[in-house]
């Protein structure tokens, strides 16, 4: 499954999640089998061209989530702590991201 990630920069060892409009690359983390399979990043969510991404992270729940959810996306959120893309992998592999809903 994909996941979109909005982060502050492209170094994958240090990048942080950023809210979306200040985000300076995206993050596309291709999760399979319990854990990370690749790791791409991209400068605006556009360059995917229209491929299925399932899930996207954002860094506050007061951020504009509907037109995620009408793509077919699930809209999840961190938890406090939870910052590098790492931690939100680790915290997507044990269901501790909350998720939004209307």
């Amino acid at each position: 499954m994909l996941i979109w990630i909005p982060v502050k920069s492209e170094n994958a060892e240090h990048s942080e999640i950023a809210p979306q409009l200040e985000a300076k690359k995206w993050a596309l983390v291709d999760f399979d089998a319990g854990e990370m399979q690749s790791l791409t990043f991209y400068n605006s969510i556009d360059e995917l061209g229209g491929e299925w991404v399932d899930f996207i992270v954002l860094a506050n729940k007061f951020e504009n989530y509907l037109d995620y959810m009408n793509e077919g996306m699930m809209v999840l959120v961190v938890r406090e702590g939870q910052q590098s893309i790492e931690e939100i992998v680790e915290a997507f592999k044990f269901k501790e991201l909350d998720e939004i809903g209307l």
